[in-house]
């Protein structure tokens, strides 16, 4: 791609694939992310490098993986790591400004806690936190002069926590129109960013990176009746990852149910509120088509890439838990993936495994600038292209904790997905046979062959890309050959035997 191209880039946050008619959804309340699927390149196994929203966040904009920039957990729950990237480090937004390009971000940020999207080069609002920010000036601003009622909830849909306390807020019904809802206000606000880079982008002045970062439909689910109400709840199909019993798994799974309160809720409620799950979706879609207009309106198609992904995806009632958290399931770390680009093959989809790690790569190469600097990242573009190319045949995922530290590393193939989980039992799960994770195979006699190659390939991978956990699987599985001294003791014939130099 000779000429650097504009970027428009929407994310959600906490995003199930299978909301979008794109990936199977039968409720037909995505069409204009069905239609950008239709006209670009669907990845069907798109994965979040971890699943919480300010490590993958801090990963899309530096193309590093979470181990390497350090930026491990959430501000709201931070278990003691750090909460903003290192200075000097490596981000495509300045990388972008230094191209001359506008950068623009509205919505969520999250991705630090005393370093904002300003600091790194954004243009737009300051909107911090992880749900929407209506008490934010700009907000109440913006209702202010349009004449529109301020917020209000009420049918609010909780559980009881263990120790008998309400439980967290999951839904609301919302006393607002839909022109008064947060993402109608974001979407407006991009809409006026979109005009202005527009103007300078046809004089030849500058192209234009835009985010559109959605805050939603991250629980709690509040949403105005139109939206609320949207789906009949009696055409939900449960997930059957309901009957979850954590049998043979780790016990924090069941402490993490407990924590979210599904056991408290009768079944009903879990159909409600998938159903105001797909209304929230549905209602995004519907504020992503109205900047999709004007994209078109502005006569900047042609000339301008698109992005649609999510942070990271959510439980809704899946294995009998909410939210995400230490459990390495495909409902919160494969997400959709959607991108179209100028001169790329229209409705393709692809199967190789890419990450929200590698749109750090494919931003830079969209923009003609070296992805080098993204160090954990791979250009999407020749996929987009329709171009075959040799990929990896597996991806490794990471996490480090939420609420309380916990280190857990996946590795996911075609077949099998393997789990490392220091502190209790390892998983294993066979997705053909499968699909919803329900029968954690690792210590089946039939599974040691996989189970030893997959063990042995994550070391593997782990080691090359400099991820220390590795130092704790040298010891305590058959990882194969290894090159090292693995007590790093120093102090004995061990380290000179695997050396193979004597003193």
């Amino acid at each position: 791609m000779t000429n650097p191209c504009n970027i428009l880039f929407l994310m959600t946050d906490q995003h199930r694939v299978d909301t979008l008619g794109a990936y199977g959804n039968p409720a037909g309340t995505t069409p204009v992310l069905d239609e950008l699927a239709r006209t670009g390149t669907r990845f069907d196994r798109w994965y979040t490098p971890t699943a919480i929203c300010t490590p993958a966040r801090a990963s899309l904009l530096t193309g590093q993986a979470p181990f390497r920039h350090r930026v491990l957990a959430n501000h709201e729950r931070n278990v003691g790591y750090l909460e903003d990237l290192a200075d000097g480090t490596f981000t495509f937004a300045e990388a972008l400004r230094e191209r001359g390009y506008n950068t623009g971000l509205v919505g969520k940020w999250h991705a630090g806690t005393e370093k904002d999207a300003a600091d790194f080069g954004f243009e737009g609002p300051d909107l911090p936190g992880w749900h929407n920010p209506v008490d934010s000036e700009d907000y109440r601003r913006y209702l202010a002069d349009n004449g529109l009622p301020p917020y209000e909830i009420s049918d609010r849909i909780r559980g009881t926590l263990p120790n008998g306390g309400p439980g967290n807020l999951l839904a609301a019904r919302l006393h607002q129109p839909v022109e008064a809802t947060f993402e109608h206000y974001l979407a407006t606000r991009t809409i006026e960013y979109l005009e202005r880079f527009a103007d300078e982008f046809r004089t030849g002045a500058r192209p234009f990176f835009l985010e559109l970062s959605f805050f939603g439909p991250h629980l709690p689910y509040i949403l105005p009746d139109e939206y609320f109400d949207l789906v009949d709840p009696a055409e939900i199909q449960l997930p059957r990852s309901i009957a979850e019993t954590f049998a043979g798994k780790p016990p924090v799974q069941a402490n993490y149910s407990a924590h979210w309160t599904f056991d408290t809720m009768p079944i009903e409620t879990t159909r409600k509120l998938i159903a105001v799950y797909w209304g929230y979706v549905a209602l995004i879609d519907r504020e992503i088509g109205r900047v999709m207009d004007a994209l078109e309106r502005l006569g900047l198609v042609q000339d301008t890439a698109v992005f649609f992904t999510a942070d990271h995806g959510e439980f809704t009632g899946a294995h009998r838990l909410h939210d995400k958290g230490p459990a390495m399931y495909e409902d919160i770390y494969r997400t959709p993936g959607l991108l179209r680009i100028p001169g790329g093959k229209p409705g393709q989809v692809r199967t190789e495994f890419v990450s929200l790690l590698d749109c750090t790569a494919t931003i830079l190469e969209l923009a003609g600038i070296d992805p080098a600097p993204a160090v954990d990242s791979r250009s999407l573009v020749p996929l987009a292209r329709g171009h075959d190319v040799a990929w990896e045949e597996d991806i490794v995922c990471e996490f480090h904790g939420h609420h309380f530290p916990v280190p857990q590393r996946m590795l996911r193939e075609d077949r099998y997905k393997l789990v490392v989980n220091p502190e209790s039992v390892n998983e294993l799960y066979d997705l053909v046979m499968d699909p919803d994770e329900l029968m954690n195979v690792y210590g089946h006699p039939e599974m040691v062959e996989v189970r030893h190659r997959m063990m042995q390939r994550l070391y593997r991978r782990l080691r090359d890309r400099g991820d220390k956990f590795y130092h704790w699987m040298t010891t305590m599985y058959e990882v194969g050959e290894v090159d090292h001294d693995p007590t790093q003791s120093g102090l004995d014939e061990t380290t000179y035997a695997s050396s193979g130099q004597f003193p």
